[in-house]
């Protein structure tokens, strides 16, 4: 059997593998002596890796390797030692009040590691990842609290919720002034009025004036002769410029007329009570208190 012979490239003097595009002929040339060092030398490491190491499959189980190495027992041994580090921790933060946590750097820095962590996997979706809120969702970075904004308020709330049908949650209830037809139509446009003049915007004088003794007789048991609100209820106080469900005149006639109340879960339930101090120590933390 005879062999072609291969032509000859006339600029470079290599020969040619026969292959041709296009005009442009593909030289023999070989490869450079670092690359086939390099591909010898990992296929030297992938012996050696193979013999030293866990690495081909059977029938029953795998080759262990001469080492013995295995990330199933490293990774095992990780999570022990975790656990042993946070058992020590949330022992600690069982037996201490609340105060005592904040009074502790040591002990604080732990739970705002702990807090940091259960805010971003079961708060976070609600409140926002930095605790900013949303629309219907409250902002837990300033210093407004509809429930109170110390420890022990905060604690609470995490613990039992609000409006959550757990028997110690917070419980309260914005009537549905136009949808219940305690107020008619006029009326609730006079009351958004009035409710934009008490956080002091320009409002309409008649309207104001026609509904400030509607105000004294319907609302003012919750948020004040004032509008200033009360805590003891959750009530919002309307002189402020934080609003829960916006602040524009179509957001407050809602409100209005359909008494809308979020729904905050009892996480009693759910977390340690370790847990949920961390929890509160870590929303206090970061709240304008």
């Amino acid at each position: 059997m005879t062999h072609p012979v291969r032509e000859k490239d006339e600029h470079s003097g290599v020969e040619t593998t026969g292959h041709e595009w296009d005009g442009i002929r593909e030289l023999d040339n070989p490869l450079p002596r670092w690359w086939l060092w390099v591909f010898y030398a990992c296929i030297a490491y992938s012996i050696g890796y193979w013999v030293l190491m866990p690495s081909w499959p059977g029938l029953t189980g795998y080759t262990r390797g001469l080492l013995g190495q295995s990330d199933r027992v490293e990774v095992s041994r990780a999570l022990n030692d975790l656990a042993t580090v946070r058992g020590a921790g949330a022992a600690k933060l069982k037996t201490a009040t609340l105060a005592q946590i904040e009074s502790d750097p040591e002990l604080q820095a732990y739970a705002l590691q702990v807090g940091t962590s259960i805010f971003g996997d079961n708060c976070a979706t609600c409140h926002g990842a930095g605790g900013g809120g949303a629309k219907g969702y409250a902002n837990l970075r300033d210093d407004v609290w509809l429930w109170g904004g110390t420890l022990e308020d905060i604690q609470q709330t995490i613990t039992y919720g609000i409006r959550s049908g757990d028997d110690q949650g917070r419980m309260s209830q914005m009537p549905a002034f136009g949808r219940d037809q305690l107020l008619n139509s006029a009326q609730v446009a006079d009351m958004t009025e009035y409710v934009v003049a008490l956080s002091g915007r320009q409002a309409s004088a008649a309207a104001v004036t026609r509904a400030t003794p509607v105000f004294a007789e319907q609302c003012a048991s919750c948020h004040g002769p004032a509008g200033k609100g009360m805590q003891s209820v959750g009530a919002p106080d309307l002189t402020d410029s934080d609003w829960l469900f916006g602040s524009d005149r179509a957001s407050i006639s809602s409100q209005i007329h359909n008494g809308r109340g979020g729904v905050m879960p009892a996480w009693g339930h759910r977390f340690s009570p370790e847990t949920i101090k961390a929890l509160a120590v870590y929303i206090h933390a970061n709240s304008g208190q």
